[in-house]
């Protein structure tokens, strides 16, 4: 029983670990070819059965090759932290606050902007590029960070543990080729790291002025304030702090 538990949760968080991304029809495609395995077998087709054998023979080394984005995000997502270790529920939901406010003067003042926030996995790889600052979190620094005349704007803002931890970071762009083609660097760059880490990125377009959030390689669009707000309460599960301090 034990033995059956523990494949059946290895297989539950292998399947959700790629709901939702390009190893689904990768999965697909080997199923299709396993299924021409059986039947070249079944059938007598010799060289095709040879050739499949060949194919599922080195097996092991093909997924690794083909699925090695899929292997890295999972071998990242051990030996997790939980997310803004040092803060309380009321200081996290303030925090969350303080980059919406930012996010809604960066856009009326046509200013670009990324804001990531660490979650489980960690980031500092991509911390330790950027320029520390460890910080206290407020609407004013976020702002004053991603003013042009700001040596450090052209980058992203790293929160970690309820702090800035670093400004002027360098995000990995994303390959997916479904990306829409009107994303732009940031947007792109934000879809980037959400595909490879559980982090959430608040983009600010200084074209559109649009404020995005993406997450799990998606992007919400077109959001205000209030909307920005909502989501990242649900994401970062602090929705029910947030109705229990307007009960309060």
């Amino acid at each position: 029983m034990v033995d059956i538990v523990l494949v059946t949760v290895v297989v539950y968080r292998v399947l959700l670990l790629i709901r939702g991304t390009r190893a689904v029809q990768m999965l697909t495609g080997f199923g299709i070819i396993l299924m021409g395995y059986f039947l070249s077998q079944k059938l007598q087709l010799h060289t095709l059965h040879t050739l499949l054998d060949q194919f599922f023979s080195n097996l092991i080394f093909i997924l690794i090759i083909v699925f090695q984005e899929e292997i890295r995000k999972a071998l990242t997502q051990v030996g997790r932290n939980p997310f803004f270790t040092s803060a309380n529920t009321i200081e996290e939901i303030s925090i969350v606050e303080e980059i919406c406010q930012a996010a809604q003067t960066l856009a009326i003042q046509r200013l670009g902007a990324l804001v990531v926030i660490e979650r489980e996995t960690g980031l500092k790889n991509y911390i330790e590029a950027g320029i520390p600052l460890d910080s206290k979190v407020t609407a004013d620094l976020i702002i004053s960070i991603f003013q042009t005349s700001s040596p450090i704007h052209d980058g992203a803002v790293i929160i970690r543990n309820a702090r800035i931890s670093s400004a002027g970071c360098l995000l990995p762009l994303s390959r997916d080729p479904a990306v829409k083609k009107e994303f732009g660097t940031r947007h792109r760059a934000a879809l980037g790291l959400t595909h490879e880490t559980d982090a959430v990125v608040v983009v600010v377009s200084e074209e559109r002025a649009e404020i995005s959030l993406a997450h799990h390689g998606k992007m919400e669009r077109d959001l205000n304030a209030e909307t920005l707000k909502k989501h990242l309460l649900d994401l970062l599960d602090l929705s029910k702090y947030e109705s229990s301090k307007k009960e309060a």
